[in-house]
């Protein structure tokens, strides 16, 4: 079947197949949910590198990382190269029919944008949870941060990651370069892991963890990706990477609470809890942190 979106022509292919097998849900109906979200999801994407994760037989089959842009891609699709890689850009609401036709069912975009390949938008803190810990814990360590944060007079956003995880947020209106940026997530994560150090851990290497949540200031680099915001995910609930009020994260949340047959209605109701990232008046400034950071190590 054959589409028109925006004066683009796409064509559908295999529009009953079942992406995820539990929730029933088929191809049309995942692309025709990315419609929805188009308004929320693509501003968060745009001129940022992409990497999606594709699924041609839905979340049961076998995938693949997919960086570079395909050469079958229609002409309209924007992309953009960097180190040998020519990425797609999510600017066009036809391009994301068109990667949901392909079964691209995450979608993971730079810290940058790609005309500002130096500086990271967002100081982001990326909380992963070593294996048996719970989604509670994940939580009591978020808050834990956004304490510490608020206490410095800084403002932040959260996240679901849409699987286990939670993202911190602390938008740096692209003023610091991604060395100061590491300089900075470092610092928080050997401060935070060394007050909480029942609770946190920095160490890299996953057998050493023990049951410690791990806090990943090492993902948020150059070339680097982070889970889209309203990006699906793989697993069997369809669970969607959603921005959270701390005040709903104190009452207690899941990441299954957020997929893809109810996150519109979500969206609706709250707005984008992460519109304030777009703008320049939710800006923080870093630069005392990053001038004690420094007079640490003369």
């Amino acid at each position: 079947m054959e589409i028109i979106i925006d004066n683009f022509p796409l064509q559908i292919t295999n529009p009953e197949k079942i992406f995820w097998p539990e929730m029933g849900i088929r191809k049309i109906d995942y692309i025709m949910k990315l419609m929805e979200l188009t308004p929320y999801l693509i501003p968060h994407a745009q001129n940022r590198l992409l990497t999606t994760i594709r699924y041609p037989d839905g979340i049961d089959g076998k995938s693949f990382y997919q960086k570079n842009i395909p050469s079958y891609a229609p002409t309209w699709v924007d992309h953009h190269r960097w180190q040998d890689t020519e990425y797609i850009l999510l600017n066009k609401r036809a391009t994301l029919a068109w990667l949901g036709n392909q079964a691209a069912l995450e979608f993971h975009t730079a810290f940058n944008r790609y005309n500002r390949d130096q500086y990271p938008s967002s100081l982001v803190f990326d909380l992963d949870p070593s294996k048996g810990q719970t989604f509670e814990q994940v939580v009591e360590v978020a808050l834990l941060i956004h304490e510490t944060l608020g206490s410095l007079g800084l403002k932040s956003w959260i996240k679901t990651s849409g699987a286990t995880g939670m993202q911190i947020y602390i938008p740096i209106g692209e003023k610091y370069t991604y060395e100061q940026a590491r300089k900075m997530n470092e610092f928080f994560g050997k401060y935070f892991s060394e007050k909480y150090p029942q609770l946190i851990t920095i160490e890299r290497m996953v057998k050493k963890r023990e049951s410690k949540l791990y806090f990943d200031y090492l993902q948020m680099w150059q070339g680097k990706t982070i889970t889209l915001v309203y990006s699906t995910r793989a697993t069997k609930e369809a669970t969607v990477s959603t921005p959270i009020e701390w005040e709903e994260l104190e009452k207690g949340i899941r990441p299954t609470d957020f997929h893809l047959l109810n996150i519109k209605d979500r969206i609706e109701q709250k707005g984008d809890l992460f519109a304030p990232l777009l703008g320049k008046s939710s800006i923080q400034n870093l630069d005392h942190i990053l001038q004690f950071i420094n007079k640490q190590k003369i």
